[in-house]
C-alpha cells in the first residue's frame, strides 16, 4: 500500500533533514555513551540509569523512522508555481473574526509535514482552520467550527 505523499515546504523539508542528520550522527552516538555508562554499574535488572538510556533510545529511533518515511513520500511545495488567488499550503492567510473584529495571519501547512505551530501561526491544512480555508478567495466568508461554537473568519488578503 503507497503511503500518502507529505506535502512540505523547502523549509520544512530541510528542517526534517537537519533533524534527522543530528539524530542520526549525533544523538545516538549520545545514547549510545549513555548505555555504556550504564552497563558499567552492574545489575542491569535493577539499574534506572540504563532502563532511562534504553528508552530514550527507543524514543529516538521511533523519530528517526518517523522522520525518514515523511522524507520518503515527501513532495516539495514549489512556491514560485502557486498564485495568490486562493488558498493552498503555503499560502499566508489574513483573516478578519467577524464576531470580533481581530485580525489573525495563519500559514498553512502541510499537516503530516509537522511544519505546525499554532504559536506562530502556522496550521495544517487539515486543522478546523485550515480546512476551512482551503481553496477560498479574498473576500470569502468561512466558519469554522470550534468547542465554543461556530467562528466566522473573513479572508483579508492571501499572499505567499
Amino acid at each position: 500500500m503507497a503511503s500518502k505523499p507529505t506535502m512540505l515546504t523547502a523549509e520544512g523539508h530541510k528542517k526534517l533533514e537537519e533533524e534527522l542528520e543530528f539524530l542520526q550522527n549525533v544523538k545516538r552516538k549520545e545514547i549510545a555513551e549513555k548505555i555504556k555508562v550504564a552497563r558499567s554499574y552492574g545489575d542491569l535488572s535493577e539499574n534506572s540509569e540504563y532502563d532511562d538510556a534504553k528508552n530514550e533510545q527507543a524514543i529516538m529511533e521511533a523519530r528517526i523512522t518517523t522522520i525518514e518515511a515523511i522524507l520518503k513520500t515527501a513532495v516539495i511545495i514549489d512556491e514560485s508555481e502557486v498564485s495568490n488567488e486562493r488558498v493552498h499550503l503555503t499560502s499566508v492567510v489574513t483573516v478578519e473574526m467577524l464576531e470580533t473584529g481581530a485580525q489573525k495571519v495563519f500559514t498553512i501547512v502541510g499537516s503530516g509535514s509537522n511544519e505546525t505551530n499554532p504559536r506562530e501561526g502556522k496550521i495544517s491544512d487539515e486543522s478546523p482552520v485550515g480546512a476551512a480555508l482551503m481553496d477560498k478567495s479574498v473576500g470569502d466568508v468561512v466558519e469554522v467550527e470550534t468547542p465554543g461554537g461556530i467562528l466566522p473568519l473573513k479572508i483579508l488578503e492571501i499572499s505567499k
